[in-house]
């Protein structure tokens, strides 16, 4: 396994808020029968070689905040040729992935239940091919922005576990947020925007019900893909 480096400052603040929910009884079962094979709590895994948890080396997408798992399973069915770890926090989205997974056979998806920033300080630097972070809470509240995922001390976490060349792919349906998230991207010396500002919208990334219903709503999609220098 290559060197990991020094630990990464404590974090004392969360960026995400655990939500409860009822499970169906396909979840239900998807999560008793499923988890010992495909899932991992980040706890427990850091730090940790993603060869061993996949079983073989291959270029590697973490997907944080995986939600009910739809955008994960469609994109790694696509991508049969690099690994994708989801993680997540929403016991019934992590259940849902499961069930996905199963169903369509995607030996190429794990799926980590806690905390991301957790997760990045225990793998290696330079790493992952890709990070998403797609539709991350915006903590609209000004008083709740020091919880965003998308602020210069994580984004230079993410960055330093890229590879050269590595993508680093947000999405937003929060105007406020997107304006944001551009201004700490662009800050990033490691960082360079692969666009002329808001990316078009990749066909690769699949549209999820929750993308549909901002969409109804009015909100406008942000795409912002950089590439680490």
């Amino acid at each position: 396994m290559p060197a990991v480096a020094a630990p990464y400052p404590a974090r004392a603040i969360r960026t995400f808020h655990p939500r409860r929910g009822r499970m169906s009884d396909r979840q239900t079962t998807a999560l008793q029968q499923l988890w010992p094979r495909y899932g991992l709590r980040v706890s427990d895994a850091t730090p940790f070689d993603p060869a061993a948890l996949f079983g073989r080396r291959a270029p590697l997408v973490v997907e944080i905040g995986s939600g009910m798992g739809d955008t994960t399973a469609e994109m790694a069915a696509a991508d049969p040729d690099r690994d994708y770890l989801a993680v997540e926090v929403h016991t019934p989205g992590i259940a849902n992935l499961l069930d996905l997974v199963d169903r369509r056979e995607l030996g190429n998806v794990r799926i980590a239940e806690g905390d991301a920033v957790e997760l990045m300080k225990g793998l290696p630097p330079d790493s992952l091919d890709a990070v998403h972070v797609f539709f991350p809470d915006p903590w609209p509240k000004s008083r709740h922005h020091k919880r965003r995922l998308i602020q210069p001390t994580h984004v230079a976490l993410l960055r330093s576990r890229l590879a050269v060349g590595g993508t680093l792919h947000c999405a937003t349906d929060w105007a406020e947020y997107a304006e944001a998230m551009r201004a700490t991207l662009d800050a990033d010396p490691g960082l360079v925007n692969q666009h002329d500002g808001y990316a078009p919208r990749p066909a690769h990334r699949p549209v999820t019900r929750f993308e549909r219903r901002a969409l109804r709503a009015g909100r406008p999609v942000a795409d912002l893909i950089y590439s680490r220098r």
